[in-house]
């Protein structure tokens, strides 16, 4: 059992990347193909570094540069990449809860897979982002055993490290 699939690049250098990023962004056109290459093979927190070393190097915040160098789809997917986890989850949260109907398929792969930890930061994001309560909003746009669960998931009150007794399993399975 592996928790994500999205491991460190290695040998992963942020200063390296940042350079290539300016380099592909500088001047007439962009070269997508090295954006795209590098923003897809690291994982968050070294996208989160190449950013900082991006802002040192050159004074530029990278996702700046992104949206003024990339267009439609192709600049969503790589400004999304370069936020934070527990902000992006946030932001997910919020749009699978808006407007009419609810995307009952986001809010469970987010509130089901996070750690305790990212949930709770996932909740004060939320709250200093849109200035309204996570908990308060989902128990809005859900109803009966499905909200009752994802409550439960709010709590942040699991075993952090995840660990599945799988006698328990078979016990729950059973009954």
């Amino acid at each position: 059992y592996t928790r994500g699939t999205v491991t460190a690049f290695s040998p992963f250098d942020a200063r390296a990347d940042a350079e290539a990023l300016r380099k592909a962004m500088k001047g007439m056109g962009t070269d997508e193909e090295t954006v795209l290459k590098i923003l897809t093979s690291r994982n968050n927190a070294q996208r989160q570094e190449i950013a900082s070393a991006f802002k040192t190097l050159f004074g530029r915040d990278l996702v700046d540069d992104l949206k003024s160098e990339l267009t439609g789809k192709f600049e969503t997917l790589m400004v999304s990449l370069m936020r934070p986890t527990y902000i992006f989850d946030a932001h997910a949260l919020k749009h699978a809860i808006k407007g009419a109907g609810t995307n009952e398929k986001v809010l469970t792969e987010i509130l089901a897979s996070r750690t305790p930890a990212e949930v709770q930061n996932i909740k004060q994001v939320y709250l200093q982002e849109y200035e309204a309560n996570l908990e308060d909003k989902i128990t809005g746009e859900t109803s009966g055993y499905f909200q009752r669960l994802l409550v439960v998931l709010l709590q942040a009150n699991r075993d952090p490290d995840g660990r599945v007794d799988e006698g328990l399993v078979e016990q729950d399975a059973q009954v």
